[in-house]
């Protein structure tokens, strides 16, 4: 840091780090970064704006190991520390290849505006890097400790440790990641995954081999229903209707938890649950079926809710939900799918996603609330309602910026009133993770964060 008003960090990438392909890390890697998740430059289908909207400049002369980042005036992002990470660098000289760009074309079209250059950018950073078994790994170089071998055409991504990884060795040489699967009792059954990090619930009763061990744990995130922002629930007092007819109190103890009721602060909400627990909640803390027919006019409503199948504990809400809001004059359908996720909701197939934070299928926090908070910003690729409140989006913006414990408190008891008004979303409960390991690994441990069990995968090791 060589200032704090405004936030000036200057950032030094080590000499000796390069991507598996042997090309240099650069500054031209922070710079699209930075472009492509600031919302400069529209054409960026990114999932966040989160710290990077509050970037002024980044200096970086092509090819140098170094880059100064400066942030706007009173615009010092305090989680700084979250940005310019692993999951958010990606290879610019990949994309430099791909539209023949040169070294630093994409940085010198970026920092120059170019237009028409920027919009080429923009499409091959949108769609080049998709997990598909017919993937280019050229395309593909790692800055980790471990590098793609391939994609199995089942889903599973093949990992092999980087020959190039500058720091230390990963312990375990192959690592296969697979998706959840219906068969997953069967899987554990003949020993065939060492580690399993799941949705506890998810896969119904899983009963553990002597050789297992299990442990649950709260994640950061929160399960919650996100409304379509077409269609029959494009509306606010549908919205409020459905909601209304929802038990929560039924589908939060059908998970062992208590109702979760944060929608800013998910990730620290223990600290500020008080500031968030305006009287509103009350109004749907239970199913009121009665109040759901009025909020309706005593007009009929179908809805069609999805997730992301096989899950056996989405499975129970929705019909919890189903039985409830029956009464009131709704209808649901469970429309859930393999492939339900948040381009379900924006492709106008379902009518209610169930997911966690930002429409994630796994945990679903950054682990910073700041970040976390801006997926009901105006404009933020995974703000999937696409919910746009002014004073909201203030809060947000001023949230970020904030460390004062008491003002925090203010700005989040100020928003409450206002959410639970619009309902672009309904919190449910603090999603919790089951870990089952063998006992024969060693260093597996939970991860409270969207990273799940994996954020140290390679110190992981299997004894045979």
């Amino acid at each position: 840091m060589v200032g704090r008003s405004p936030l000036v960090l200057d950032y030094e990438i080590k000499p000796e780090a390069v991507y598996s392909d042997g090309k240099p890390i650069t500054c031209d890697d922070m710079v699209l970064a930075w472009a492509s998740q600031s919302g400069r430059f529209p054409s960026f289908d990114a999932a966040s704006r989160a710290g990077y909207t509050d970037i002024a400049t980044v200096d970086c002369t092509p090819g140098q190991k170094k880059a100064r980042v400066s942030f706007a005036q009173d615009r010092g992002f305090t989680d700084y520390g979250q940005l310019f990470a692993a999951t958010s660098m990606m290879p610019s000289h990949v994309i430099a290849d791909e539209l023949g760009l040169g070294d630093g074309g994409v940085t010198t079209a970026l920092l120059n505006n170019d237009g028409p250059a920027v919009e080429r950018i923009a499409q091959v950073w949108n769609n080049t890097w998709n997990l598909t078994p017919d993937l280019d790994l050229k395309r593909f170089p790692s800055s980790g400790p471990y590098r793609i071998d391939s994609v199995t055409g089942d889903g599973a991504v093949v990992l092999v440790a980087n020959d190039k990884w500058w720091g230390t060795k990963p312990v375990t040489a192959k690592v296969t990641v697979w998706p959840r699967s219906a068969d997953l009792q069967d899987r554990v059954n003949e020993g065939a995954f060492d580690v399993v990090d799941i949705a506890a619930g998810s896969s119904g009763t899983l009963n553990l081999p002597d050789d297992y061990t299990r442990t649950d744990s709260p994640s950061a995130g929160v399960e919650q229903l996100i409304f379509a922002p077409q269609g029959p629930l494009a509306a606010v007092p549908a919205r409020r209707a459905l909601a209304l007819c929802t038990p929560r109190d039924v589908i939060a103890r059908n998970a062992s938890v208590p109702p979760a009721n944060s929608r800013l602060n998910s990730a620290a909400e223990d600290a500020y649950s008080g500031a968030e627990a305006t009287p509103q909640i009350n109004e749907f803390a239970v199913a009121n079926p009665d109040a759901s027919r009025a909020a309706l006019g005593n007009q009929p409503l179908t809805v069609r809710i999805g997730y992301q199948t096989p899950n056996a504990r989405l499975a129970a809400t929705v019909g919890a939900i189903a039985k409830s809001c029956a009464p009131a004059g709704i209808t649901v359908q469970d429309v859930a799918g393999e492939n339900t996720g948040p381009l379900s909701l924006r492709n106008n197939e379902i009518d209610v996603l169930i997911a966690s934070t930002g429409g994630a299928a796994g945990s679903g926090s950054t682990g910073s609330s700041a970040m976390d908070a801006y997926t009901l910003h105006s404009g933020n690729g995974n703000n999937l309602p696409r919910y746009a409140n002014e004073r909201i989006d203030g809060i947000i913006s001023t949230l970020a910026v904030t460390s004062d414990p008491k003002e925090l408190a203010r700005l989040l008891a100020e928003a409450g009133p206002i959410l639970w008004g619009d309902m672009p979303t309904l919190p449910l409960y603090r999603q919790q993770r089951t870990l089952l390991a063998s006992t024969k690994m060693y260093a597996v441990s939970g991860n409270p964060t969207r990273w799940g069990a994996g954020w140290n995968m390679d110190r992981w090791k299997l004894s045979q």
